[in-house]
Parts: C-alpha cells; sequence; structure tokens
C-alpha cells in the first residue's frame, strides 16, 4: 500500500517530532509499521508504542497482523484507561 497517512497524538507526536506525516511506501501490518517506526524515531517511540495502540482507519487495533488502511492513528496509553 502506498500514501498512508499517520498521525501522531501525545507522547507520539513529541517522539516523531510532527503530528503527521505520509508515507510513500508503507509497511503492509500493525507489527510491521510498529518495527519501522521504533527504528525511524527511536526509545522515545519504542516506550510509547510498548503499551499504546493504533487506530486503523478509525478502527483501535494492538493486533500485529492486522493490515494497514489508508490512516493510522498512534495513539498512547492514556491516563484512567
Amino acid at each position: 500500500m502506498s500514501g498512508v497517512t499517520i498521525r501522531y497524538f501525545a507522547a507520539a507526536a513529541e517522539a516523531a517530532g510532527r503530528d503527521e506525516e505520509t508515507w510513500d511506501a508503507s509497511p503492509a501490518t500493525v507489527g510491521e509499521l510498529k518495527d519501522a517506526l521504533a527504528a525511524r524515531y527511536g526509545a522515545a517511540m519504542s516506550r510509547v508504542l510498548a503499551s499504546g495502540s493504533f487506530l486503523v482507519d478509525g478502527i483501535v487495533s494492538r493486533d500485529p497482523a492486522r493490515p494497514l488502511g489508508a490512516r493510522i492513528d498512534v495513539l498512547p496509553p492514556f491516563a484512567g484507561g
């Protein structure tokens, strides 16, 4: 898949140094994206991804095998739940 929009929130945005970006060549699954984000943004992003989650086209997923969609939201863990 190409042209995937990745949006970052709170600590994920801090770790990435941006709120949003588009990847022309993207990983195919949530697990591959998680690995790619950790490699690109380092330890701070790895900490966010360890307990955060993803919205794949609006659907929450922590399943590493889930295929990616056109828009991915990277969400850190939120206080209170």
